[in-house]
């Protein structure tokens, strides 16, 4: 896989809820859990199951921190 992104982080996936056209897919990068909100085309072309290794590309211009 060959893509312009630097941050990518591989995990398994815990999870998958497919919604009307979109669905939450969470994955456990190591201990953490990112979730990402894809098509339930993709799912489908992809071939996404709960337990399946998978990666988390981000590709963000910014990155926002909050604080309580």
């Amino acid at each position: 896989m060959k893509i312009s992104a630097r941050n990518v982080l591989k995990g398994t996936i815990v999870e998958i809820v497919k919604g009307a056209t979109t669905s939450h897919v969470r994955i456990d990068i190591g201990g953490a859990v990112v979730t990402a909100s894809i098509t339930n085309e993709a799912v489908a072309d992809l071939k996404l199951e709960k337990g399946k290794p998978a990666y988390a590309v981000v590709k963000a211009s910014d990155v926002m921190v909050g604080i309580d």
